[in-house]
């Protein structure tokens, strides 16, 4: 039975089929996983590599295919008819079901920002030794306004809500929730930031953006 045969190949890697299960489960319900966002996604990350053919299989069979970035440790499920890093064309097969991030239009407006302001960071050799950029909740709101001309969600609960999403898609890291309301506060963008949010998505941001304007004098008064 292709059970029994499933069994055989995950002994010979030293996991179990309940492992194994737990997670293939977790990549389905996250649809990402972060060697370093906790204890948890490290034994989960590390057991993948131990299996990650059968992985792979299994999740081939509807369609889903594993993007795996060994440099930055994590990966992301990518369902049919979505384009994957590195791959040119996407199946043609209509897929809308949950693997798709439905963001809400506040939460597609920061991940630009946050895409744009890594890849500032990149140019500048800000990049600590893991890959991530570290900004301020202050300097992300003033790049959201003048990249954007909005805000940040000036209620607690609201701000609460978008960067706790983003942090559910591995995309941020912050330590303490109550801090999203200090503007000195800072969060740490992924590297995986580059592949979520697009270069075709990025050049139309550009591309509405209007002019710069001159720079605005100091009121010293």
């Amino acid at each position: 039975m292709l059970t029994d045969y499933l069994t055989e190949g995950l002994e010979k890697a030293g996991v179990t089929l309940d492992e194994y299960r737990e997670l293939c489960l977790r990549l389905l319900n996250y649809g990402v996983l972060c060697r370093d966002e906790s204890q948890i996604e490290q034994q989960l990350y590390d057991r993948y590599l131990r299996v990650a053919e059968w992985v792979d299989d299994y999740l081939s069979v509807v369609g889903v295919r594993v993007f795996h970035d060994r440099r930055f440790a994590y990966l992301r499920l990518y369902p049919p008819g979505s384009r994957m890093p590195g791959v040119e064309e996407a199946s043609e097969e209509a897929f809308a079901g949950g693997l798709r991030a439905r963001l809400r239009q506040d939460e597609v407006a920061l991940l630009l920002v946050l895409r744009q302001q890594y890849d500032k960071a990149l140019r500048e050799g800000q990049l600590d030794d893991g890959g991530y950029v570290t900004e301020s909740i202050e300097s992300l709101g003033i790049a959201l306004r003048n990249q954007l001309g909005r805000m940040l969600p000036e209620r607690l609960t609201d701000r609460k809500r978008v960067f706790e999403r983003l942090r559910r898609l591995r995309l941020i890291q912050y330590r303490q929730e109550d801090d999203l309301d200090t503007g000195e506060a800072g969060l740490r963008i992924h590297p995986m930031i580059t592949a979520f949010v697009t270069d075709e998505a990025l050049i139309a941001l550009e591309d509405a953006l209007p002019a710069e304007a001159p720079p605005e004098e100091d009121d010293v008064s």
